[in-house]
């Protein structure tokens, strides 16, 4: 079968489309067919080296696809089962792994197209919205890259939750999804300065939360715009890491708190995955929360997606399809 390699660290040049034998599930395991994979911005981190990984490796933590094979013990589902998954390595295949305990029942009515496009980031979205900072009516939050796959979805459920949205992006092309999406004030970064035209419409140290998967080039400034024991939420580095600051810092700026969530510590059960993940097609399948698949590539193609997603050529989700 096809597959991805990548031999060691270096830019999307080291993602290589190779012959590889079929993988065989063990015991508790699911062999699938892969329909798609999803992008995530985490997959550039496993390949460039920012996240330590172990070589070769197949990239790609999300997926959605069709059950073939099953290994010993598994009772909970037949070949021919659609699932999906996230936090699995080696989604960019023909076929795939994955463990029954992380396997996601698709229910009828969502494809699996939508379901490698909302998982990861959609679980995402969801557990920054209701547990990492709950929002409630009146809170402002601000989300950074409001026009990319995580930022669409999470505007969507801040909207459902009564908040108020900031949205920043890179382009009016972006400004526009973003406004679609809900948010009640965009702002392109990339002409203006974000932490003036907030504290213009809200005033000084008005939001609730901050939302911000950008890192380097808005932390700081993101940090001024806190109310009062307001939360900065640092959960991507598209722009690089965040700087090293003092705690000190956060008493100085009101008491703030700062955290910086991993999916892992909020997907800790299957009861918490399955509840997360029944939320997200609860919404899409009644129509309250869009799914955008901005592009789609050939898996021989993985290398131009990668170029995309870094040049910020992007919006909404990207798949990868074998």
């Amino acid at each position: 079968m096809r597959a991805i390699v990548v031999h060691e660290t270096g830019g999307p040049e080291k993602l290589n489309l190779e012959e590889v034998a079929e993988p065989t599930p063990g015991p508790g395991e699911l062999l699938v067919e892969v329909d798609a994979a999803g992008l995530n911005y985490i997959d550039t981190y496993h390949r460039g080296g920012l996240y330590p990984m172990d070589f070769p490796l197949t990239p790609g933590l999300e997926g959605a696809g069709t059950v073939v094979g099953l290994g010993s013990g598994v009772t909970d589902f037949n070949e021919g089962d659609r699932i999906g998954w996230v936090s699995v390595l080696g989604s960019y295949a023909e076929r795939h792994v994955v463990p029954a305990d992380k396997a996601i029942p698709i229910p009828d009515g969502v494809d699996t197209g939508t379901v490698a496009a909302v998982l990861l980031q959609g679980l995402t979205a969801h557990y920054l919205a209701t547990d990492t900072y709950p929002l409630a009516k009146e809170d402002i939050c601000l989300i950074h890259a409001g026009a990319g796959g995580v930022g669409l979805l999470l505007t969507q459920i801040a909207k459902s939750r009564g908040a108020r949205v900031v949205a920043t992006v890179g382009t009016e092309a972006k400004a526009e999804l973003s406004r679609a999406a809900g948010a009640d004030l965009v702002i392109n970064y990339a002409e203006d300065d974000f932490q003036q035209l907030v504290e213009h419409a809200f005033g000084a140290n008005a939001l609730s939360v901050v939302y911000d998967g950008v890192g380097a080039s808005t932390f700081m400034k993101s940090l001024d715009l806190l109310r009062p024991r307001g939360m900065m939420v640092t959960f991507g580095n598209a722009s690089g890491p965040p700087p090293d600051i003092s705690p000190l810092l956060l008493s100085q700026k009101g008491s703030i708190f700062l955290t910086r969530p991993t999916m892992f510590h909020y997907l800790r059960t299957r009861e918490e995955l399955l509840a997360r993940a029944n939320d997200l097609f609860q919404w899409i399948a009644d129509g309250s929360l869009e799914v955008r698949i901005g592009a789609e590539f050939d898996l021989a193609d993985a290398a131009d997606a990668h170029r995309a997603l870094e040049g910020r050529k992007t919006t909404g989700k990207v798949l990868i399809r074998p």
